[in-house]
């Protein structure tokens, strides 16, 4: 019951702090709508937040989760790679090997080209 209890005041503390941050942003806010607002440092927005993405962003973000998979991969390879030994390294080089097909396909095929 102890345990719940320590969650639960932990839980409370952090809506306070989410409350209290929001509370200060609402506070502090220059006058004006919210979409005027500034941000991005304080600069102006250029144009309006939902505006359309262009198309070849969509292929960057690919390109990114599948780098980022990578990563959650190699994470616990690293663990344990020296208690399983060699055949943990070739199986982890081969992992690499498809990736970097994958990097030279999206490459020959204009992933990374920005005009």
């Amino acid at each position: 019951m102890q345990t719940y209890l320590a969650v639960l005041a932990l839980l409370g503390v952090l809506g306070t702090a989410v409350a209290a941050v929001y509370a200060f942003s609402v506070a502090l806010a220059p006058p004006g709508t919210v979409a005027a607002g500034p941000f991005l440092s304080g600069t102006r927005p250029q144009e309006h937040a939902l505006s359309r993405y262009h198309v070849r962003w969509y292929v960057v973000t690919m390109v990114f989760l599948a780098f980022d998979m990578e990563m959650v991969f190699m994470y616990p390879w690293a663990v344990v790679a020296a208690s399983v030994g060699v055949k943990a390294v070739v199986e982890m080089f081969l992992f690499l090997g498809f990736l970097v097909v994958g990097v030279v396909y999206a490459w020959r095929e204009g992933a990374f080209r920005w005009t």
